[in-house]
């Protein structure tokens, strides 16, 4: 993928993204109330046994797609909830006695920096995705594209002051209205920081970020859940957040838009990984091919508004286009080995100490 996620994601885009953010551990997943069931009951055979997953998802995404796991193979599995710099810090102090099997999910980049912790695994649909999301090393298994957005409260903002771009978050008007997840512990946040360097220009990008996080005016928030929550509860007026999340608060009825930032924006995919060292390595692969899958895939379009990385994708209706989304030139690469340090200059933004 690296650079060309840029230029191919815009196709990809017409085909036709998840992270939030929690902190229990739970025996075993159970289906959201109403919860959505995938489309496609497809039998396989069972094959039983444990796997323990670390997931920084939404609950609303996560239970009904372990449930269907768990009914098909027998397999019964152990949901770790957090935020995605959490989790995979967790993984990282648990290398030499790992008690996860998957990671799932979490921007690609972030995985991509703690690649030394994953098994390499092709997964058995690999002839099915699309190359441009893919990792070439099979570190990490693409699961679904994810648009960077701004939220909009329409109660808090008068009609045809909404913010077009990046750039209109610097208004002093927004001082602390915004809602932004820290990125040390939100992969999705960290993707957002890149997205919004890249558009600024990575020798001027760090200047909009001070200017930026002064707006925010101290408040950074803990998880990604909160922000788009905190938008549509009237706690803030914006939030850069996700497409995904976003469209389930106005498919909801809830009032809040959505805007696609003038300047461009980001979709890289957030992925799923086996742990290195994993217990339950043959049901670890098994549940990656699951999440892969024509039918799963197919269930988070009609169901969750994400965007298939499935060649075969159909197109969703009530989802923005490839011609209305403008793309910035993401460095995958960059934004993967530079990650620690990103995020400590951040922080030291944050605090003060730059």
């Amino acid at each position: 993928m690296r650079k060309a996620v840029t230029t191919v994601l815009a196709s990809l885009l017409l085909v036709t993204s998840l992270v939030g953010c929690g902190a229990k551990e739970t025996p075993s997943a159970k289906p959201a109330e109403g919860g959505q069931q995938p489309a496609a009951q497809q039998s396989a055979p069972k094959s039983g046994g444990k796997l323990t997953l670390y997931s920084p998802n939404a609950a609303e995404v996560n239970n009904p797609i372990i449930k269907e796991f768990q009914d098909r193979t027998g397999i019964e599995v152990q949901l770790i909830s957090g935020g995605t710099g959490d989790l995979l810090k967790r993984v990282q102090a648990e290398a030499a006695n790992p008690l996860g099997d998957v990671f799932w999910a979490g921007g690609a980049d972030s995985l991509e920096a703690y690649k030394k912790y994953f098994e390499p695994y092709k997964t058995k649909e690999y002839d099915n995705l699309a190359p441009e999301y893919v990792d070439k090393n099979n570190v990490w298994t693409p699961f679904a594209a994810l648009p960077m957005i701004i939220m909009y409260n329409k109660e808090l903002v008068k009609e045809g002051e909404e913010p077009k771009g990046w750039n209109d978050l610097l208004d002093p008007k927004w001082k602390g209205k915004i809602a932004f997840a820290d990125p040390a512990k939100s992969g999705s946040s960290y993707t957002q920081l890149i997205t919004m360097l890249t558009a600024n220009g990575k020798d001027n990008g760090w200047g909009f970020v001070k200017k930026f996080v002064q707006n925010l005016d101290g408040k950074v928030l803990s998880g990604s859940g909160l922000v788009y929550k905190g938008v549509a509860d009237k706690e803030f007026a914006l939030g850069v957040t996700l497409e995904e999340a976003a469209l389930r608060y106005v498919e909801g009825g809830a009032k809040v838009g959505i805007i696609y930032p003038s300047e461009g924006t980001s979709a890289v995919p957030d992925g799923c990984a086996i742990i290195k060292g994993a217990k339950n390595m043959d049901q670890a692969k098994q549940f990656i091919d699951f999440l892969v899958s024509k039918d799963v895939q197919s269930l988070i379009q009609k169901e969750f508004k994400r965007r298939s990385v499935r060649k075969d994708a159909e197109v969703v209706q009530g989802i923005a286009q490839a011609k209305d989304i403008k793309l910035v030139d993401y460095d995958f690469d960059w934004a993967a080995s530079k990650k620690d340090e990103n995020i400590k200059r951040f922080g030291k933004i944050v605090t003060g100490q730059e």
